[in-house]
């Protein structure tokens, strides 16, 4: 029952579109297949430093030392704010030629994972959400072993979740339709990202 209550609230989690889905449905649109994917381990391993950040109690840290979360708050708008902006004024460029329409363009996986780790990492309202999701299902003196099955579903679903997407947007027609109105995309997914910046800068505790 533990864990079913974890897997049903991760799944909810894991597709709501934010931040990290926008950043693999951009790459999988856009640069090879195997970038999106790297891409994705990259937001898969920040979705594994928050399940154990919200193992080991980070929400206790954040009401203990307030300023934690208010400085973490701060530099994740911030770099939101720097990504979406970096998106809209790529989206400026002229649309390409249509014998050009599925070139795609080169990403190295260096760049893709640490785009996919920094973009999870930003919002420390992940955070808060993981260590919530503990508080809520995680029964009273838990072994140790409650936790790492915990951690090892969230990371399970967002792998399948990621595989299932990329999978989807890799598609050759797919991709040809989305690069038909690259530019309107990119301007919407960039203008996203600002807003997720803006309103984490905005909000309260």
């Amino acid at each position: 029952m533990f864990l079913l209550s974890v897997a049903m609230i991760w799944t909810v989690a894991a597709i709501t579109p934010g931040p990290n889905t926008l950043l693999a449905i951009r790459y999988a649109l856009t640069a090879e297949r195997r970038v999106a994917i790297v891409a994705a381990v990259g937001t898969i391993t920040g979705t594994l430093c928050w399940g154990l950040a919200g193992w080991f109690g980070i929400n206790a840290l954040f009401q203990a030392a307030p300023f934690a979360y208010t400085a973490l708050k701060v530099v994740g708008g911030l770099y939101l704010i720097w990504l979406g902006a970096k998106i809209l004024w790529a989206a400026r460029r002229p649309a390409p030629a249509p014998e050009l329409v599925l070139e795609r363009r080169a990403v190295s996986l260096k760049t893709a994972y640490r785009m996919g780790v920094m973009t999870n990492l930003a919002n420390p309202k992940s955070a808060l959400f993981v260590a919530s999701l503990f508080a809520a299902t995680m029964p009273a003196d838990a072994p140790w072993h409650y936790g790492v099955a915990a951690i090892a579903t969230m990371v399970v679903i967002s792998a399948i979740y990621y595989v299932m997407l990329i999978g989807l947007l890799t598609h050759r027609r797919v991709a040809a339709a989305y690069l038909r109105t690259r530019r309107k995309t990119d301007l919407l997914v960039g203008t996203i990202f600002v807003g997720f910046g803006s309103r984490l800068l905005l909000s309260g505790r």
